[in-house]
């Protein structure tokens, strides 16, 4: 039976280079994700409500936000979806290559898509009128981010770490 186990720091070294490169830039991607997130005020409930309900009934607002349409809030589900999944499979992938438990990696690697799944289907429940998913939005949307954060910092470690070097 084939083993994924602590592979990654037996990898040539180019290729542990061509993943470490490959975490980094997606790591830029999530973290300017991140960044848009916290321009857009949707980093508190009341935010996170007013980003997708808009505020149009607030007329001290500093800018007028307007409620998502039913296409955009599909086209935000879906892109977000796809893509988000997407990224976690990848770096899903190269967790199951370290050397950390299978316990550990088993969070680390399935977490990520059930935040998926309650952070974006809990905005288009908000937007469907359930408000109180603004809670489960800001809870699991905080929660993906810490996972991925950990994910990719001990995946670059065990591609990095000066031990790997001997791996030509």
């Amino acid at each position: 039976m084939m083993s994924f186990h602590g592979y990654l720091p037996s990898l040539p070294r180019g290729i542990r280079l061509f993943l470490s490169v490959f975490v980094v830039i997606l790591s830029i991607g999530f973290y300017t994700g991140l960044l848009f997130v916290s321009q857009t005020d949707s980093m508190s409930p009341d935010g996170v409500v007013e980003n997708y309900l808009g505020n149009e009934d607030k007329p001290e607002a500093e800018i007028m936000k307007f409620e998502k349409s039913e296409r955009e809030m599909l086209n935000i589900v879906h892109t977000h979806v796809l893509s988000i999944s997407f990224i976690f499979f990848m770096l899903g992938i190269l967790v199951w290559g370290t050397t950390l438990s299978e316990p550990l990696k088993r969070f680390l690697t399935i977490e990520p898509f059930i935040s998926v799944l309650l952070t974006f289907g809990g905005i288009y429940l908000m937007w469907k009128g359930i408000l109180w998913m603004k809670y489960v939005v800001l809870v699991s949307g905080t929660l993906m981010t810490a996972t991925f954060i950990v994910a990719s910092l001990i995946v670059l470690f065990q591609l990095l770490a000066p031990a790997n070097r001997h791996n030509s």
